[in-house]
């Protein structure tokens, strides 16, 4: 079994958007979360690949990598499995910035977003969960991400490299993990 490789000097700080250097970088380094997910494709190898891109993205750094995990699909079920993994990241992007960074990135490996697709199969999605301790509304950023509550597939990646990380306006990801529970989810054995 994959063990998940995780670094455990994330600073706690965040920053608002506003903090911002004359290069439009945020002055401090911001811990983010992403959640990966494929079910297209060799679902684990897009997956894999998505990692390997997060770790070059500009002004961020991969500093934790969780597990894999397989779950049913959320919405039709007449489509693939799931493969589903969480990133933790480094940056000193904003969180506007790292949003069209990823979905840069999803274009780039072969998404194509379409009406409708929302519960779809999909190559890749890259959605960011946690930035830092903000807590956004803005229209295209919701943070944390608003499903995160009801996905085992999410939460036990994130418990993997984070388990005592507080998700702003949540709760711990250790007991949030616990009170959705791991049915349909199965830990990829590696």
């Amino acid at each position: 079994m994959r063990q998940p490789s995780v670094r455990s000097d994330l600073p706690s700080q965040a920053v608002s958007d506003h903090e911002l250097s004359d290069q439009g970088l945020c002055q401090h380094w911001v811990p983010v979360y992403v959640g990966l997910g494929s079910n297209l494709n060799e679902p684990s190898e897009q997956v894999a690949l998505a990692l390997r891109e997060l770790e070059v993205l500009p002004n961020t750094r991969l500093v934790a990598v969780s597990g894999l995990y397989g779950n049913p699909p959320m919405g039709p079920q007449d489509q693939p499995d799931y493969i589903n993994a969480v990133a933790g990241l480094l940056t000193r992007k904003t969180a506007m910035e790292l949003l069209l960074l990823l979905q840069s990135l999803e274009h780039q490996l072969g998404r194509v977003r379409s009406e409708g697709d929302r519960w779809g199969p999909r190559i890749i999605d890259l959605d960011l969960l946690v930035y830092g301790q903000s807590q956004i509304s803005v229209p295209g950023l919701n943070l944390p991400h608003p499903g995160i509550l009801e996905r085992n597939f999410v939460l036990f990646p994130l418990r993997d490299i984070a388990p005592s990380l507080m998700v702003p306006g949540q709760g711990v990801v250790s007991t949030l993990a616990q009170q959705v529970g791991a049915v349909g989810l199965q830990q990829i054995k590696e």
